[in-house]
């Protein structure tokens, strides 16, 4: 099983400028995990170059039956039977998008230049003897991260807690809704909370926390080693990724993992990367003042994008940080490694390696962002790798202050 990323990458940055598109999270698992969990097998990853040598570890090739699925497509019960079902030389694609493929050992190896073509379906389309896929929901912007969580999360609350019993819940708590609808993995703490499951689930990973005051509507996904501190107010669908610390009030929001925003303040419909730190009350708007359909940037045309949504917050890459106090405009886009800082509203697009806020921005040091990283990866007992750095030197490139 190899899952490719498309050409919705370019409408998935910033978060696919430092992985690959099966790594982005979004209900309670990765892509990754989602299809690995859906077919029982372990995937290969086929992505950008220069994000290979950390994410494609084995050459890819082509073996009697390998079998080609879309990274941005969401699994589902009738779509992964679907796939298992399919035979040598045929595949599931519509006109706009294909969704998987399977191929003999007297293919050639598909590369991440034609996956990514524009022109993928049609070429598939072409080659294969083409199903109809089963309705599926596919990531196509960073946006769709928050508009797809609420189904993905009940998605994979079924698929991880099927046949399995959760840990019992302390009676210091106040449950709203079907108990059958909560899960706690092992060494999940949760007191004197509020839990509210009536319309959707909640799922508590192993070694989470849910601190005292804390009042949660599903759904609510917090993974491995993450915290809720004291009287958060979490409205679904959220997610918080492994080992992440939140506080204050998030709706409707994704934090992929290793990620704080430990203080008072909004956060709506947002998503936030990896090794992002949210300074103390800051707040990012959802809504414009006129109740206008918000614009973001978009990474392919350089040029700022409708998204035909009322209520859209803002996308941060990873390892960017802002301070205290820090007011983000609706529709707001930072890149990865960027340091947002000052009072004002900054500037709705603000690229990678940025530094400043409303009044400037200048150019942030690589040497100098690298060792901040580096502290950051540390606390969480991780090492920035020699591939680390020349994925953030590449993005760096890219994505530069003055294009």
């Amino acid at each position: 099983m190899i899952l490719f990323d498309d050409s919705a990458r370019w409408g998935l940055m910033p978060l696919t400028f430092t992985r690959p598109c099966a790594d982005l999270r979004v209900g309670i698992c990765t892509m990754r995990e989602k299809w690995q969990l859906a077919l029982s097998e372990a995937a290969q990853i086929l992505t950008a170059p220069y994000l290979s040598p950390k994410y494609t570890p084995v050459p890819l090739s082509a073996r009697s039956g390998t079998l080609y699925i879309n990274a941005t497509v969401l699994p589902t019960p009738d779509l992964a039977l679907q796939i298992t079902l399919l035979d040598i030389g045929e595949a599931l694609c519509d006109k706009q998008t294909a969704v998987a493929w399977r191929i003999s050992s007297d293919n050639s190896p598909y590369t991440y230049q034609q996956t990514t073509n524009p022109d993928l379906a049609t070429h598939i389309q072409q080659q294969y003897r083409c199903q109809t896929p089963a309705n599926y929901r596919q990531l196509r912007h960073w946006y769709d991260l928050f508009l797809c969580n609420d189904l993905a999360l009940r998605l994979d609350f079924a698929a991880l807690t099927h046949g399995r019993e959760s840990q019992p819940l302390s009676s210091s708590n106040t449950l709203i809704g079907n108990p059958s609808h909560i899960f706690l993995e092992a060494g999940a703490q949760v007191e004197a909370a509020i839990l509210n499951t009536s319309a959707a689930p909640i799922y508590v990973g192993k070694n989470a926390e849910i601190m005292e005051g804390c009042m949660v509507r599903g759904g609510l996904a917090l993974g491995e080693g993450a915290c809720l501190k004291m009287g958060t107010k979490i409205y679904g669908a959220t997610t918080i990724g492994q080992y992440s610390k939140v506080g204050g009030e998030i709706s409707n929001s994704v934090i992929i993992g290793y990620s704080n925003k430990a203080h008072d303040g909004f956060m709506g419909n947002s998503v936030l990367g990896e090794w992002c730190n949210w300074g103390a009350d800051s707040n990012n708007s959802n809504l414009k003042n006129n109740y206008g359909e918000v614009s973001v940037w978009n990474y392919a045309t350089r040029n700022y994008q409708n998204t035909n949504l009322q209520f859209c917050g803002m996308v941060m890459g990873d390892h960017s940080k802002c301070g205290i106090n820090t007011m983000f405009n609706t529709g707001t886009t930072i890149g990865v490694c960027a340091n947002v800082f000052g009072s004002g509203f900054p500037p709705k697009y603000i690229p990678s390696f940025a530094w400043g806020g409303a009044e400037q921005l200048d150019a942030y040091h690589f040497e100098k962002a690298i060792e901040t990283a580096r502290r950051v990866t540390e606390r969480r007992h991780i090492d920035l790798s020699n591939a680390d750095c020349d994925i953030l030197r590449y993005v760096q490139q890219q994505d530069p202050l003055n294009p």
